[in-house]
């Protein structure tokens, strides 16, 4: 960490180049049509302008001065206030611009809205890893910048957004699903680690038995997402017209069902791999000792192998979750609902916003998921 830093500069090099040559906002006439790009110095007030120039010229100077604790603490919260003095000029914009505006009138954040945003939360991530702040400190810090945000939104800064407007139209269709998806994740999760667990257990104590079994798993990873979700559709129609009581308690070919099972058969692999990774962390030198000392293969496994192999499978837990919650949006495909709702309502409407307000939630779960794992996994490792 020591020496100038690089990768600050060429951030806001690029955060510069957005705002210079990019559209920071958009003005259409309705959600369906295209819109007209609108410049940052079009859309921000003078004041804001001044200081978004600024911070991103005082970041690159400080970036130059060497490695220091207090000079990487002026960095983060640099960072920090140009995020959010990006959010406040987009809000503030789109007032402006929505003012004598028709009712059907929208204005959209713009793609160097959403780079120069990016380049802001990257300084910001920079700067925390150069401190090398502890898990709770990052904690405390992500919920101080959430709660700000949310703040901003509920004092009413981006009421004039075209996002914040699908929002309100979608209020209650919008929870429901958020609810759906999370309920999809979960499901999945649940039976995908019922099983997944115990296979990768047996696979570590029976080697000879991975071939077949990580075949089989593979092959079921290869097939593509919108493939298998189509495949489960037959076998589970036939079953349910096969057994009308399964079909009363909701199992079908179209709906929740298929997308259960299509996400827990994803989740078996990275679930069964992780597992007989964890089982074989465990240093043979510490097992040898342990059976020197009388321990016996179950104290073994439950008091040496368990604990040490712990960190291995939360890792690959976060790399399971990240996936279950990205491919639940699938599901939406065959009526089982989950954000993805939004996003394909979206595409076929040609609403970017409609795409967001369904996409940008699934990403903030994702983050927020790898987070607290991670966060686990380093209070573990503590």
């Amino acid at each position: 960490m020591n020496g100038r830093n690089r990768v600050i500069p060429a951030l806001m090099a690029t955060y510069a180049l957005a705002g210079f040559f990019g559209a920071f906002l958009s003005q259409a006439p309705n959600r369906l049509l295209s819109g007209t790009p609108v410049a940052i110095w079009n859309a921000v007030d003078r004041p804001i302008l001044v200081l978004l120039v600024a911070l991103a010229g005082l970041l690159i100077a400080l970036s130059q001065l060497g490695a220091s604790q207090n000079l990487h603490r002026a960095m983060l919260l640099f960072a920090t206030v140009l995020l959010l003095l990006l959010l406040d000029g987009a809000g503030r914009g789109a007032a402006a611009l929505s003012q004598g505006a028709t009712a059907t009138s929208r204005v959209s954040l713009g793609w160097a809205f959403w780079l120069m945003t990016l380049c802001a939360t990257f300084a910001i991530v920079d700067a925390v890893q150069r401190l090398n702040l502890k898990p709770e400190k990052q904690l405390a810090l992500t919920v101080a910048l959430v709660a700000a945000i949310a703040a901003m939104t509920l004092s009413g800064s981006f009421d004039h957004l075209s996002l914040l407007r699908e929002f309100a139209m979608q209020r209650s269709a919008f929870f429901a699903e958020l609810a759906r998806h999370a309920e999809l994740v979960i499901g999945a999760m649940v039976p995908a680690l019922a099983i997944g667990v115990p296979l990768g257990l047996w696979g570590a104590r029976h080697p000879h038995s991975r071939p077949a079994l990580f075949g089989t798993l593979n092959i079921l990873q290869t097939i593509p997402s919108v493939a298998l979700f189509g495949l489960l559709i037959g076998p589970l129609s036939a079953l349910a017209a096969a057994m009308p009581a399964l079909g009363a308690l909701g199992i079908r070919g179209i709906g929740v069902t298929p997308a259960l099972v299509a996400l827990v058969l994803y989740a078996l692999l990275p679930v069964v791999r992780n597992s007989v990774a964890g089982v074989e962390a465990a240093d043979p030198a510490i097992i040898e000792a342990a059976r020197g000392m009388g321990f016996t293969p179950r104290q073994i496994f439950f008091h040496v192998q368990l604990p040490l192999g712990l960190p291995v499978f939360i890792a690959g837990l976060r790399i399971v979750l990240v996936q279950t919650i990205g491919l639940a949006v699938i599901a939406a495909l065959i009526g089982g609902g989950g954000l993805g709702s939004f996003i394909f309502q979206g595409i076929g409407q040609y609403a970017i916003d409609l795409v967001l307000l369904g996409a940008l939630p699934v990403t903030a779960l994702a983050l927020a998921a790898d987070f607290l794992l991670r966060l686990a996994t380093a209070r573990r490792a503590g």
